[in-house]
């Protein structure tokens, strides 16, 4: 069975974590290929993907994403629309909210998917890997070279993110 028929029986065998609706978290390091993982994955499901990327404010922003998160999963909790922050990084600054309604199954994707204050409103969580060298290449390519020069600045988040939480251990399946 492929990797992704795989996720796609976890999110549709688990109960709801979150209200009525199944959370399912894909977490990984940059570059990993998180985002793509998600799309197949939400396309598999006929479900909306957020993307944590769209959320965190800025580059020393991970923290905060996975605070506005879990903010919008507590709403959700209670079968209610959230509101989501969003950032603009063309503009560096934050971006107009949108609403996220309670669905049967919404994917959430991104670095702190799998946080620890996450994680009890996740029906399932996937871990993403891929060796630093490939992530950093795959990184630069989609983001360009002006994510190079806060690589070091967003991995130290990561390291900080995954010792203190340990989301990779708390994946029910790692891809």
């Amino acid at each position: 069975m492929s990797e992704l028929a795989t996720a796609r029986d976890l999110a549709t065998t688990r109960a709801p974590s979150c209200g009525s609706t199944r959370i399912i978290g894909i977490d990984g390091r940059s570059g990993a290929g998180k985002t793509h993982f998600a799309a197949q994955l939400a396309h598999e499901l006929d479900c909306p993907a957020i993307s944590l990327e769209h959320v965190y404010p800025g580059w020393h922003g991970l923290a905060a994403g996975i605070e506005a998160a879990h903010a919008m999963l507590t709403h959700l909790a209670h079968d209610v629309p959230a509101r989501l922050p969003q950032w603009d990084w063309l503009a560096d600054q934050a971006a107009p909210a949108v609403t996220v309604e309670p669905r049967h199954t919404i994917v959430l994707e991104g670095v702190g998917a799998g946080a620890t204050a996450l994680r009890p409103f996740l029906s399932a969580l996937v871990w993403v890997e891929l060796p630093s060298a490939d992530r950093f290449a795959r990184a630069i390519a989609r983001d360009g070279e002006t994510y190079a020069g806060w690589w070091d600045v967003w991995a130290e988040q990561e390291d900080v993110y995954l010792v203190s939480d340990r989301p990779k251990e708390h994946a029910d399946l790692i891809v």
